[in-house]
């Protein structure tokens, strides 16, 4: 029977990144793929410039999500102005500054994020090629224990608690599919409909929306393109259809 990793992101806020464009950073309800590769992989240690790394840790993620809660959505509109001497902290514990002339803009740099506020969402993933390395296990070990600071979307987007439960029993779980697996992490509390996003090749039933998203990523380039197919659907917190 496979085996799933269990995931429960929840933070005050929290962006799982859509679409930008222009200098609009928007967000969408759940996780994406490229989202949770970077998560992983930062547990894990791997660096930006490890593309094949990266390609072949997102190429093995099959997973699901369930939103149990979420709170308002809000934008925040960001300017800044910044020159070569500007210097800034990053996790690595030495500043980093930033290359060009005697200005990097010549006038402010203006954009909007979106965030979610006060969001639990609750991930089941697997990976092909099961016995390959990084395996379940060597992903539990690295959450447990990350190399970086982990964040949910964005830098200021902190975990507002562990990501895997603190029962051992419910942080790999053998079920017969993602949905079965969700079913391993009791619904945060929330309102009385839970949504939940599933690959298509899943199991259809009524009421099903399938949709395209666009949540990968080509990590040896670093550009996002090409899409897949999902299906959203909606439980009542008892199990059933809402």
């Amino acid at each position: 029977m496979p085996r799933f990793l269990l995931l429960r992101l929840e933070a005050p806020l929290l962006a799982f990144g859509g679409e930008v464009v222009d200098a609009r950073g928007v967000v969408t309800d759940f996780p994406g793929a490229s989202l949770l590769t970077g998560l992983l992989a930062n547990a894990l240690g791997y660096r930006r410039g490890e593309g094949d790394r990266l390609q072949a840790l997102q190429n093995r993620l099959v997973f699901a999500a369930r939103l149990d809660r979420a709170g308002p959505r809000i934008t925040d509109f960001q300017t800044a102005e910044l020159d070569k001497d500007d210097r800034g902290w990053t996790t690595r514990g030495r500043p980093e500054g930033r290359a060009g002339g005697a200005g990097s803009y010549v006038g402010p740099h203006l954009r909007r994020r979106d965030y979610d506020c006060d969001v639990s969402c609750a991930v089941a993933l697997r990976l092909t090629a099961a016995e390959a390395g990084p395996t379940l296990d060597d992903l539990a070990a690295a959450l447990l224990h990350p190399a970086r600071p982990l964040f949910l979307g964005r830098k200021p987007c902190l975990p507002s608690r562990p990501l895997l439960e603190a029962d051992p029993a419910r942080r790999i779980v053998e079920a017969g599919d993602l949905l079965e697996a969700l079913v391993a992490l009791p619904p945060a509390d929330g309102g009385p409909t839970l949504r939940v996003m599933l690959p298509a090749s899943e199991p259809d039933a009524p009421g099903d929306h399938v949709r395209p998203v666009t949540d990968e990523r080509n990590w040896r380039s670093g550009v996002h393109g090409g899409h897949r197919l999902v299906r959203v659907r909606a439980l009542a917190r008892s199990g059933g259809p809402a």
